[in-house]
């Protein structure tokens, strides 16, 4: 089965249609632009004939990338490959975005060491909902094209998904990585997880993909992708891997699962705050995937780390002005730097901050009040936090773990150097 693009190229989901011509910049001069940042390219010789026989014919070539609504949000790791996807669409290229209602419900297997829960239609569904909006941010619509690929995968028969079966093998879905070290270990492989790269290949076969771009944990989907396509008659698509930014914890990469990532929707307050809590061996990765700085001149703002006298500190209240300017513009960047430097470096309460009404009057442990207020997970948590002296009442740390606390008027509770809340005693 060779499945038709009828109607793909014609109907994209927002604005226009992408341009009718290409940039007037050469084909080599958009290669030297196209390849940098990127981890790999295969190959930098192919997609320069792509890119010769684009400007010869006039036709732009169909940029891919693929995005699973397994969560409802975007994050600036993400933004690493938006950004490039911006620059194909400035020289003039087409890009198409390709929500996986469909292989999001089985889960990417990419670095996981156990199959991921399948995920509903619905939930799915639900989480796609944000993603054209945040994604707008960076890629330009009106040059956009955006399929759901359960616009191909519902209409194929059980015939159709065996004859794509068919194309590949056990032994090479076993080369992969995560896969392999899965099978060695004794760990359950589910057979749904082989058809989530076969699946995303098929995508680039039902979009008739020039380019497709991913993280270098995508590479074996992407490399799959290649055979696909030249498994139903069509050209190879160009792979390009992206670095992938490493989490808040310094140590994984960003990732909604694992609750360390700075989202592009996050408030200027959140997202200053969250840069300036990366570790300092953090600070080359993000000063090079998180700004749009040049890697000549952020390697000239990571030579002062050399310096002894240097406070690290510095350099992150710059990464995290121009974070904040990329996503809410320099005014807000402004702010949230003079909020953070009240509440952090002059000790000062912040100038909003969430509030909590009492339920009723009398006295409340305060561990339990803790949790009931959440800003703890449970009293139990609350209890620890009291013993290591982080918990202050209008400026005063709490010493005593069994405080009965009683408000009768507004109270300022302060957790950590980051939470604060403002208690309030019961209506009257």
């Amino acid at each position: 089965m060779r499945p038709s693009s009828r109607g793909l190229r014609s109907t994209p989901a927002t604005g226009k249609q992408g341009n009718d011509t290409v940039s007037t910049a050469t084909p080599s001069e958009q290669l030297e632009l196209l390849v940098k940042g990127a981890e790999e390219v295969l190959s930098p010789e192919e997609l320069l004939t792509k890119l010769e026989r684009a400007v010869k014919e006039k036709r732009p070539l169909r940029v891919k990338q693929g995005f699973d609504p397994s969560s409802p949000g975007i994050h600036i790791g993400h933004a690493v490959g938006l950004r490039k996807l911006r620059q194909f669409q400035d020289l003039g290229h087409t890009v198409v975005l390709i929500v996986g209602n469909y292989t999001g419900m089985v889960g990417d297997p990419s670095l996981r060491s156990q199959t991921r829960p399948m995920l509903t239609e619905d939930e799915v569904m639900e989480n796609a909902r944000t993603y054209q909006e945040q994604i707008f941010k960076i890629v330009d619509p009106d040059r956009t094209e955006v399929h759901f690929n359960g616009e191909w995968f519902s209409a194929m028969s059980f015939k159709d998904v065996m004859e794509l079966a068919a194309k590949f093998t056990v032994a090479r879905m076993l080369e992969r990585d995560d896969f392999h070290m899965r099978y060695a270990g004794g760990n359950p492989i589910s057979i749904h997880e082989f058809f989530y790269p076969l699946m995303q290949a098929y995508d680039s076969v039902a979009i008739e993909a020039d380019v497709e771009i991913g993280g270098t944990d995508q590479k074996f989907n992407l490399l799959v992708g290649r055979k696909i396509q030249r498994d139903y008659g069509q050209e190879s698509q160009i792979v390009m891997t992206f670095p992938l930014l490493v989490g808040l914890d310094g140590e994984n990469k960003m990732s909604k699962s694992l609750g360390n990532t700075v989202d592009i929707t996050d408030p200027p307050n959140d997202m200053y705050g969250k840069i300036m809590s990366i570790p300092d061996a953090s600070l080359p990765f993000y000063l090079r995937l998180a700004t749009t700085l040049e890697a000549a001149e952020a390697d000239r703002h990571l030579e002062k780390l050399e310096d002894p006298s240097f406070n690290p500190m510095e350099l992150k209240k710059f990464l995290a002005r121009e974070v904040v300017v990329l996503y809410h513009g320099p005014q807000a960047a402004a702010a949230a730097e003079e909020e953070f430097s009240r509440v952090f470096s002059r000790r000062e309460e912040p100038e909003k901050m969430p509030e909590y009404r009492m339920p009723a009057p009398g006295k409340i442990w305060i561990a339990k009040l803790l949790a009931d207020a959440g800003l703890t997970r449970s009293s139990s948590e609350a209890r620890r936090l009291l013993m290591q002296g982080a918990v202050y009442i209008d400026g005063e740390r709490v010493t005593d773990e069994d405080l009965q606390l009683e408000v009768k008027g507004p109270l300022i509770l302060k957790v950590g150097k980051k939470r604060f809340l403002k208690l309030l005693p019961p209506d009257a």
